[in-house]
């Protein structure tokens, strides 16, 4: 077999997987926008050959692996890179208002040390899970009049409530988890006053995308360990009567 002839090879399920496992990775570690990430893994899944596998992931670093090898071992899965992320300087913004309206800081801003807020018959999110930090540990200083505030942080940051509520509160259920090494720490203070300031954990938009293609996964090997079960066994003839 020539080295023109590789690129019209098949490629199995497997290869594809694989391939799928680099772009999840480019798009957490923003190589990739969700737009790009959505095309290219529909292009995945629709390849059938090595030949149209290899450009998918010809521009990322873990592709330049010589064909058929479409790339791919995975190595142990690395935990974020938090020194990426703690960029220093003043932050994008330092405050916000909303008064019988509302507000948001959410996807690329960067978290200044200090950032204050007011809700006054209003509502505000602060949304941290794509966000840079200013420094290793800052603080959101929050009032909530007749209003409510929610702070939303990713997995491995730790988060410390100091607000004081009156006919109010500060949410606590996400204290007291250890944050991983070299994360940022939040501190929420502040004052409610017939509102609230809620802390919730979840996981960025591309870790999600993540578990639902690990499910996915799953489904299907589960799919195809049911079929082998399924299937009759093969009967072998003998040459001789």
């Amino acid at each position: 077999m020539t080295d023109d002839a590789v690129p019209d090879l098949r490629a199995s399920d497997a290869d594809r997987e694989q391939v799928a496992e680099i772009l999840r990775d480019a798009l957490a570690e923003g190589r990739l926008d969700m737009e790009e990430f959505e095309e290219r893994l529909d292009a995945t899944y629709k390849a059938r050959t090595y030949g149209e596998l290899a450009p998918i992931t010809r521009d990322l670093p873990a592709a330049g692996v010589a064909v058929p090898s479409v790339s791919l071992t995975k190595g142990p899965a690395a935990g974020p890179d938090w020194s990426g992320r703690i960029v220093g300087g003043e932050g994008s913004s330092s405050w916000a208002v909303a008064v019988m309206s509302g507000f948001q800081r959410k996807g690329r801003w960067t978290m200044p040390r200090r950032f204050t807020c007011l809700a006054f018959w209003g509502g505000g999110e602060i949304d941290l899970r794509e966000a840079h930090f200013a420094d290793r540990e800052v603080e959101i200083n929050a009032i909530a009049i007749m209003g409510g505030v929610d702070v939303i942080v990713p997995p491995g940051v730790e988060v410390v409530v100091r607000g004081i509520g009156v006919m109010g509160g500060f949410d606590h259920r996400e204290e007291g988890v250890p944050g991983e090494p070299g994360a940022p720490r939040v501190i929420v203070s502040g004052f409610a006053l017939w509102g609230g300031v809620g802390v919730q954990r979840k996981p960025t938009r591309a870790e999600k995308l993540r578990i639902r293609e690990e499910r996915r996964q799953e489904k299907l090997e589960r799919r195809a360990g049911r079929r082998e079960l399924d299937e009759p066994p093969r009967r072998h003839r003998h040459g001789g009567h």
